[in-house]
C-alpha cells in the first residue's frame, strides 16, 4: 500500500526530468538572447554617446627619434588640440593653443558657432574675417572692372588701398581701424607734402572698398564711419581758372601762326582749343574723336564721344555752335584723313602715344604773350603788360591755366551767356550740379561788377547820369 501510494508522484518525477533538456536549451536561448539584446543596447548607447560628443581637448601624440641611439620615445603637442562635430556632423580636429585655459575658450567659441548655424543664425563675415586681405583687394578689383570703368581708374584705386595696407600692416579685413588711416593720412600730407584734396581722393578710395566689404557681408560694419574728409579749399595745390575772352583769342592766333608740337600742327592745336572750349569735352575725349564722330549734314549738328571714351562710360553727344562748324569745316577741308582715322592723336588709348595737353597749350599761351607784350607802343606801357598775369599760366591768385581749364572756359561761359545751373549741369555732363556751380564756374571781377550793377537803385538816390 506503501508503495502504491507513492506511484503518482514518481510518475510526476520522471516527466519532469524528462523535460529537462528542453528546459535547459530554452534557458540557453534566453540567455542568448539576452546577450544579444544587451550586446545592440552597449552599440546603441555608445553610438548615441558618439553623437553627442561636441568637442574635447587633447594632446596630439607623436613619436620622437634619437638620432644617436635610435630609440623611440613617445611625446605629445606643445599646442592643445581641439576634437568636434561641424554643423554636418563631421569629425574636424583643429590645433588651438599652448595654454589649456584659452584654447577650452577657443573650443567653445568653435561649438557655439556650429549651434547658432545649426539654428539658422548664421553670420558669414567670421570666416571672410580670417581671409588674407590680399584676396579681397583681388576680388574688390574684378568687381571694380565689371561695373565697366576704366583701366585707368581701377587701377588708381587699387593702389591707394594697396598703399593703406602695407603702411598699416593689415593682414585681414578685421584689422582695419580709423586710427590706422587717419595717422596714414596724416603722413601723407606731413612727411610726403600731398594736398588735402589727395588726400582725400585716398580716403574716398579706402571708403569705397570697406563699403564694398560691408555690402558684400565681408563685415559687419564700417570701422571707418567717423572718419571725414578734410577741407581741401584750405590747402588748394592745383586750381584752374578760366582763360578770358580776349586771353582765349590770342591764343588761337598764336596757336594757329605757331609751328608743330608735340605731333601737332598750329592749326591742328587750335582747332582742339576751340572743341575744347566749345564742347567742354576733356582731353581724352577729344582723342577718341574720328570723321564719323561728327554729324555735320543736318540741324542741329552735333560731335559724339563713344561710350568707351567717355568719363561716365556712356554715349555723348554735344550740338555744335554754328561758328565751330564754320571754322571745323573749314579746317577738315585741309585734312586728307579717313573715316575712321584719329583727327587728334593725343591719347594713349586711341593712338598710343599719351601727349601732355598742358605743355603744348603752355606753349602757345607763352607765346601769345610775348607777342601782345611786343605789341605795346611805349616803354611804360611794356612795363604794365610785363607785369600783369595777363596769358600766364599762373595767374597772381595762384590758378592755372592748363590745357583742362578749356573745359573751365566752357562752363563758365555757359554762366556768362545766362544759361540756366540745370542746363549747364547737363551740358557739362556732371552728375552733381554743385560740382558744375562751384568748381567749374568762375566769375571774373567784370562779372562781379556786371552783376552788383544790375541790382535796383536805392530810392531816393539820383543817378550820376541825372
Amino acid at each position: 500500500m506503501k508503495g502504491k501510494a507513492y506511484e503518482p508522484e514518481k510518475q510526476r518525477f520522471k516527466a519532469t526530468f524528462a523535460q529537462l533538456p528542453r528546459c535547459r536549451l530554452f534557458l540557453r536561448c534566453q540567455s542568448k538572447n539576452m546577450a544579444q539584446s544587451a550586446g545592440r543596447s552597449r552599440n546603441n548607447h555608445l553610438s548615441l554617446e558618439k553623437e553627442h560628443i561636441m568637442a574635447s581637448l587633447y594632446k596630439k601624440p607623436g613619436i620622437k627619434i634619437d638620432p644617436k641611439t635610435g630609440k623611440k620615445t613617445k611625446t605629445e603637442s606643445k599646442k592643445w588640440w581641439g576634437q568636434y562635430r561641424d554643423v554636418h556632423g563631421t569629425l574636424k580636429r583643429v590645433p588651438l593653443a599652448c595654454n589649456k585655459n584659452a584654447s577650452q575658450q577657443m573650443l567653445a567659441e568653435i561649438v557655439a558657432r556650429i549651434e547658432r548655424e545649426k539654428s539658422g543664425i548664421v553670420d558669414p563675415t567670421i570666416d571672410e574675417m580670417k581671409r588674407p586681405i590680399s584676396q579681397h583687394i583681388a576680388d574688390f578689383e574684378k568687381h571694380q572692372k565689371s561695373k565697366n570703368n576704366t583701366p585707368l581708374y581701377v587701377r588708381e584705386i587699387v593702389n591707394k588701398v594697396k598703399r593703406f595696407v602695407e603702411h598699416c600692416k593689415w593682414r585681414n579685413i578685421s584689422q582695419i581701424k580709423a586710427d590706422d588711416v587717419e595717422g596714414f593720412l596724416c603722413d601723407l600730407r606731413e612727411k610726403e607734402g600731398l594736398s588735402i584734396q589727395t588726400s582725400n581722393h585716398y580716403l574716398r578710395g579706402l571708403k569705397t572698398f570697406v563699403n564694398w566689404l560691408v555690402t558684400r557681408r565681408r563685415l559687419n560694419l564700417d570701422p571707418l564711419v567717423g572718419v571725414k574728409t578734410l577741407n581741401s579749399q584750405t590747402d588748394r595745390r592745383h586750381d584752374r581758372r578760366a582763360l578770358s575772352a580776349l586771353e582765349f583769342e590770342r591764343l588761337l592766333d598764336a596757336a594757329e601762326t605757331g609751328p608743330p608740337a608735340w605731333g601737332l600742327t598750329g592749326p591742328d592745336r587750335a582747332m582742339l582749343y576751340m572743341l575744347a572750349a566749345y564742347t567742354g569735352f576733356r582731353k581724352g575725349e577729344l582723342g577718341s574723336l574720328t570723321r564719323r564722330s561728327f554729324q555735320l549734314e543736318k540741324e542741329p549738328c552735333t560731335v559724339t564721344v563713344q561710350a568707351a571714351y567717355s568719363k561716365r562710360r556712356r554715349e555723348d553727344v554735344q550740338v555744335m555752335h554754328p561758328d565751330l562748324v564754320a571754322k571745323f569745316k573749314e579746317w577738315l577741308a585741309h585734312k586728307n584723313v579717313g573715316p575712321n582715322e584719329i583727327l587728334f592723336p593725343i591719347s594713349r588709348k586711341t593712338c598710343g602715344t599719351e601727349r601732355d595737353g598742358a605743355a603744348f597749350l603752355v606753349f602757345d599761351l607763352g607765346a601769345a604773350r610775348t607777342f601782345w607784350i611786343a605789341e605795346a607802343e611805349t616803354e611804360a606801357e611794356e612795363k604794365r603788360r610785363t607785369a600783369s598775369d595777363f596769358l600766364t599760366y599762373k595767374n597772381f591768385d595762384g590758378k592755372f591755366a592748363d590745357f583742362h581749364s578749356l573745359r573751365h572756359t566752357f562752363i563758365t561761359n555757359l554762366g556768362r551767356a545766362k544759361v540756366s545751373p540745370k542746363a549747364a549741369q547737363t551740358l557739362a555732363r556732371h552728375s552733381d550740379i554743385s560740382l558744375t556751380m562751384n568748381i567749374y564756374s568762375h566769375l571774373s571781377e567784370e562779372d562781379q561788377v556786371e552783376a552788383i550793377n544790375a541790382l535796383p537803385g536805392i530810392p531816393g538816390v539820383k543817378k550820376v547820369d541825372d
